[in-house]
């Protein structure tokens, strides 16, 4: 009690103190130095270094007589004014307010007043300084914190940022500019969207073609010709720099005029669909009308698509190639589209070979190509195996799968979503450098087999480090999604197959059974890949098998099981090994597989031969103008 009465009488004590001190003293006692009286912007008559900014939003010839017009009214502003000496008048051509961006004589400008070459800044709106609410209030606070501040004077709407209680004013004018450009913008993509909808498309120019009276695409034939000379040179497995190069070497002209060439410049050209003669509108899309960025439309708007919209320099079927070509090269393909095959013949029938480069083939294909090896009568029925009489009866009985016992030695392959990675032990068994992948969407398997560096499908799955041959990963980003879908796996996680040594004739390969698949799931990841209301659990004080940092998941089917009947294993083993043996299944005849109506693209033969006859006559006309001019 005593301490709350001690607490209460100090806070008393000190809020009397304050009280005190507040009082203050008397007046007489202080010597006050006045500040110097501010000048009102329109009486001040000091020596002032102006800078004059003006902004037309278009490149139109029409805009020039406003542009003059803006010129000639500040010229005539600054004369009048007392004490003003312009310095320059800033001027951006054809340009958004909305966006800094090529803002060249506004950078400028802010550059020469952070230089000290500048004292003030007219111009006639804000909306003309800028559209953009940051890019305004931002300079506007930069150029007054400068020492001596600058400020800017805005003649429409009577602001100078100078003055203390001008940017709330300038916050909302700012912020309305910003709101109208939203809105120009709006209604400008409302109007390309009807335009497109009604088949009215923008025809830009371009290379090989012309405008017509109309504003149609015609043909220039002398462009023309280095059109199909471009595409040409890539069927033929030309590289776009190649090109770029022979162009230039061939002074051929650019739609721009220009004789030199880059192979971003070819890489335009051969992925323009006006070439075969169609139209898609809306290829990009910008999603921010303040910073203009366009990006790649990816379904973000609706597209518009005209089939024979023009006359065409490329056929569609050579325009189709070219761009599963372009589509293909970062997978190091080249040289003409690849195709599928197919074994139809022997104990691999089925099996179709996975073209390591290519990713133009979707996972249906490999299904379709498979099921193209087998006729639809065809099934395998094999009788059931029982026991003899006087025999063990091992009904009942399961052979155990091998994944329960030691794992060193086994041949194993693991997939992630964009590598697969084969064991030590699987090169030592084929004991080569180069592979072939192979899989059977039908029977659940995969099949390796070694090949010739040379061979189209090759693989390189080793390497040599300090004299030892270790396993490296392969890249699959071309072909390992179709893997995944056809086998229903899920791209975030990661999986292993047992497989085995088999021998076909002279021939050894490794063969992978899809039904033993194990699951291997990151041991940080663990509560997030396991559904628990799924997951069977056995013991607590057991302890999961791991591989390096991985757990191992096996088949929800092995469940209650330790691995397969006895009879039914043996029935396959007698069978593979019949079936291994009979010389006809030792033929491994493959045969194209097309995955759709093939493509009807100039043979090489002919293109070899356009390419030849198009250069030709591009330097007999080279040579015939140079003759003219002499």
């Amino acid at each position: 009690m005593k301490e709350n009465e001690e607490k209460l009488t100090r806070a008393a004590e000190q809020k009397e103190k304050i009280r005190q001190r507040y009082k203050g003293i008397d007046v007489d006692e202080l010597d006050i130095i006045p500040a110097l009286p501010q000048t009102n912007f329109y009486e001040d008559k000091r020596e002032k270094r102006v800078a004059v900014y003006a902004r037309v939003s278009t490149d139109d010839p029409r805009q020039t007589s406003s542009y003059e017009l803006q010129k000639n009214h500040y010229q005539d502003v600054v004369s009048r004014h007392p004490g003003w000496n312009l310095i320059e008048i800033y001027a951006d051509e054809g340009i958004s307010g909305t966006s800094l961006q090529h803002r060249d004589a506004f950078m400028r400008m802010i550059n020469d007043c952070h230089a000290g070459k500048i004292d003030l800044i007219v111009t006639k709106s804000v909306s003309r300084f800028a559209r953009n609410v940051l890019d305004c209030i931002g300079y506007v606070r930069k150029l007054a914190a400068l020492n001596p501040p600058i400020g800017i004077f805005f003649e429409t709407e009577n602001i100078y940022t100078l003055n203390p209680n001008s940017e709330m004013s300038l916050s909302f004018i700012s912020t309305l500019a910003q709101e109208e450009s939203h809105n120009k913008s709006e209604i400008m993509n409302a109007s390309i969207e009807m335009r497109f909808r009604r088949g009215i498309f923008l025809t830009p120019p371009l290379l090989g073609y012309d405008h017509d009276e109309d504003g149609n695409l015609v043909i220039n034939e002398e462009e023309a010709k280095t059109v199909r000379l471009i595409f040409f040179m890539y069927l033929y497995g030309y590289t776009c720099q190649e090109i770029a190069n022979t162009l230039t070497k061939l002074e051929c002209r650019t739609k721009k005029n220009n004789t030199r060439w880059s192979s971003s410049t070819i890489l335009q050209v051969l992925q323009n669909e006006r070439h075969c003669g169609d139209v898609l509108a809306r290829k990009t899309w910008t999603p921010n009308f303040l910073d203009h960025k366009s990006k790649k439309n990816k379904q973000n708007r609706n597209q518009y698509r005209q089939r024979n919209h023009h006359e065409a320099i490329i056929s569609r079927d050579d325009f189709i190639a070219v761009q599963r070509l372009i589509n293909n090269a970062k997978y190091g393909n080249k040289g003409i589209l690849p195709e599928l095959t197919v074994i139809t013949e022997g104990f691999l029938r089925g099996y179709v070979s996975v073209n390591p480069r290519w990713s133009g083939f979707k996972a249906i294909d490999y299904q379709h190509a498979s099921e193209s090896a087998y006729d639809s009568s065809m099934k395998d029925e094999l009788p059931e195996l029982t026991a003899n009489e006087g025999d063990f009866d091992y009904r009942g009985y399961e052979i155990a799968r091998s994944q329960f016992f030691d794992t060193s030695g086994k041949l194993y392959i693991t997939f992630s979503s964009s590598t697969i990675k084969f064991s030590i032990d699987c090169i030592k068994k084929l004991e080569t450098s180069f592979i072939e992948l192979l899989v059977n969407p039908l029977q659940k398997a995969i099949v390796v087999r070694s090949v010739s560096k040379d061979e189209k499908n090759a693989i390189s799955w080793s390497r040599t480090s300090d004299g030892k041959i270790i396993a490296k990963p392969i890249s699959g980003n071309a072909y390992l999604p179709n893997l995944f879908e056809l086998f229903e796996w899920s791209k975030e996680r990661k999986y292993r197959i047992v497989g085995e040594k088999k021998q076909l004739g002279n021939q050894n390969f490794l063969i992978f059974h899809l039904d033993d698949t194990e699951i291997l799931i990151s041991k940080k990841n663990l509560a997030n890949d396991i559904d628990e209301s799924k997951a069977t659990f056995f013991d607590d004080n057991l302890e999961p098998l791991t591989i390096n940092q991985s757990i191992v998941a096996f088949p929800s089917s092995w469940t209650h099981t330790f691995g397969n009947n006895y009879y039914v294993q043996a029935q396959a083993n007698e069978m593979e090994s019949i079936f291994m043996k009979s010389e006809k299944n030792m033929s491994s005849k493959e045969s194209p597989y097309h995955p759709e109506p093939p493509l009807n693209v100039t043979s090489k033969t002919i293109i070899r031969e356009n390419i030849k006859q198009i250069i030709d006559d591009l330097k007999q006309e080279e040579t015939n103008e140079s003759e003219s001019h002499n």
